[in-house]
């Protein structure tokens, strides 16, 4: 039996990629099988190396807020890079980015621009510690803020515990300034305030966890940690590199009416391209290098190609509000329609959504933190997932990853998305 191009290029890319894949959720662990390796993308569609299409609900983890190939962003990317693809100098895109940013985001006066969202994370975190002079920040455990070191940390024994390294390569020394909470607990939030008095510069979390499944914020939570961090000094810090401009024009803030002090950005700000950015009060920022003491630089930041992207992107959406309409009624029918099936076939699966994200969990309780997403039976999760392939519908191949949906998806995908989970689901319960 000849092996398929994806299976060859998986086993060729682990004698030279660290186990064959650069970000690890791809190397499909945690759903059985091996990865599909992507020709190209389109609209609704990936094809992958051997021919293979699939409605997909990633998105590339989002960005792809309009599908994939967008005429108009691609034309951006094209004309950009007749003039070169990076000067490592000041260009007219990066103040007309930042001045869109700051009309758009609510917490927003000031912003830099960088590569990644773990850059931008990282960068706030510092530049919270240096505006207030303080050296420990508070996390929510299933909250992911990407690799940083400091970010990288696991619940200790109790709330008020300092962090333990979750990972090799993260000292006892860093971990020792993270402190953890469970998310949608204000007690716990008190709790530490209490026991690290006036020590602590930042809480940072996502107003909207996606990497942990898709998880909601409760009535008055975001509300509660403005009003502590308010009281206390903190700066409050809204992860929003997945719900940013995804959610409403203003993010998760502008969606909940509830204004952080600082806000990290990426995904689409790029349209697709590595970016990231974080912004906040000008007082906060101004401490910033070149205007202030704390350091921060990158020779890519502001890369006109990303620049380019991100503008067509934000532009288009600064102009069209009605997208976020039409995003809320796909992730509407699509949530709905995977409830009513499993409602059907007696399953009572929790099924969490918020415009164009959403997050199937196998599991029958409300999942509203890291502890209650980790009852999902992820067993039963693979199963589903490579069902769901079988039938042309690519998910994110973990159970503790949202899925985000893009306006390319037309009722008649819609149609399709359904009836695959309608057979899978059965198939999987046999």
């Amino acid at each position: 039996m000849q092996i398929s191009e994806s299976k060859r290029l998986f086993a060729h890319a682990k004698t030279f990629i660290p186990g064959g894949v650069n970000s690890p959720v791809r190397a499909f662990r945690a759903v059985g099988g091996e990865p599909i390796f992507i020709k190209k993308a389109d609209g609704a569609y990936l094809f992958d190396e051997d021919g293979n299409s699939y409605i997909e609900l990633i998105n590339s983890w989002g960005p792809m807020i309009l599908g994939h190939n967008h005429p108009m962003i691609r034309e951006a990317v094209i004309q950009a890079m007749e003039n070169g693809t990076s000067f490592g100098a000041p260009t007219a895109r990066e103040v007309e980015m930042a001045e869109l940013i700051v009309k758009m985001v609510p917490s927003v006066e000031k912003v830099r621009m960088v590569n990644s969202g773990t850059e931008a994370t990282m960068s706030a975190i510092r530049v919270a510690r240096g505006f207030t002079g303080r050296d420990k920040f508070i996390k929510m455990e299933g909250h992911y803020h990407g690799h940083g070191d400091s970010f990288l940390i696991s619940a200790g024994s109790g709330a008020i515990t300092m962090g333990n390294p979750d990972s090799p390569g993260v000292t006892v020394g860093t971990a020792k300034d993270t402190l953890l909470a469970p998310y949608n607990d204000l007690e716990a939030i008190e709790r530490l305030v209490e026991a690290n008095k006036g020590e602590i510069a930042a809480l940072i979390l996502e107003p909207v966890p996606g990497n942990m499944g898709l998880t909601l914020p409760l009535p008055g939570y975001l509300e509660g940690l403005r009003e502590i961090c308010t009281r206390e000094g903190i700066v409050l810090i809204f992860d929003e590199v997945m719900t940013g401009f995804r959610l409403a024009k203003g993010g998760a803030q502008e969606l909940f009416g509830v204004t952080p002090d600082m806000t990290t950005l990426g995904k689409i700000i790029g349209g697709g391209m590595p970016v990231g950015a974080y912004g906040g009060k000008k007082e906060i920022m101004q401490f910033v290098s070149p205007a202030g003491p704390v350091y921060q630089a990158g020779t890519l930041s502001g890369n006109p190609i990303a620049m380019a992207a991100g503008l067509a992107m934000l532009r288009y959406l600064d102009t069209h509000p009605e997208v976020y309409a039409q995003l809320a009624l796909i992730g509407r029918k699509i949530a709905e329609g995977i409830t009513k099936i499993n409602h059907d076939q007696n399953l009572n699966y929790t099924v969490n959504f918020v415009g164009s994200m959403y997050s199937l969990f196998f599991t029958q309780q409300p999942v509203i933190d890291f502890e209650s997403a980790k009852t999902s039976d992820t067993v039963l999760f693979g199963r589903y997932f490579q069902e769901m392939l079988k039938r042309g519908v690519y998910l994110a191949p973990s159970q503790f990853e949202s899925l985000f949906l893009s306006t390319a998806l037309t009722d008649e995908l819609i149609g399709r998305i359904l009836l695959a989970h309608e057979e899978s689901i059965r198939v999987i319960h046999q």
